[in-house]
């Protein structure tokens, strides 16, 4: 007997510009912002019949964080985080999720900050 592991999706590094911050300016100057999505479908997702349907589809989830993020105006990336996570979970197929978000500009001589954010389904649709 062969047990499947739940399929994962992933969307890497999307780059949006946002309001994002609590300076002055920083409320009124875009930023880059970069966002990673991980998902796991809900165990036993049947793919039979080959059509999007069947699962999340990643071309309009990564439409729906674009228009999100880029009209949104919060002062934390917390709360960014928590709400890109909010539009994954959406999905009643996703069982479980994790949001990363990067702001670039956020600190002289590193990389990036990021935060970090997951949730998971629980109750008997998830099982």
């Amino acid at each position: 007997m062969i047990h499947r592991n739940p399929v994962k999706i992933a969307i890497e590094n999307l780059r949006v510009r946002a309001i994002i911050g609590i300076n002055e300016w920083e409320r009124h100057t875009r930023q880059d912002v970069v966002v990673n999505v991980e998902l796991e479908l809900l165990p036993g997702t049947s793919f039979t019949r080959d059509a999007i349907d069947e699962t999340v589809d990643y071309k309009r989830l990564n439409k729906r964080i674009i228009e999100e993020v880029e009209a949104s105006s919060f002062f934390l990336i917390e709360k960014l985080c928590e709400h890109v996570l909010g539009l994954v979970m959406d999905d009643p197929r996703v069982a479980r999720a994790r949001v990363r978000v990067a702001k670039p500009s956020a600190l002289r001589f590193t990389d990036s900050v990021s935060v970090e954010c997951s949730a998971e389904r629980t109750g008997p649709e998830s099982a």
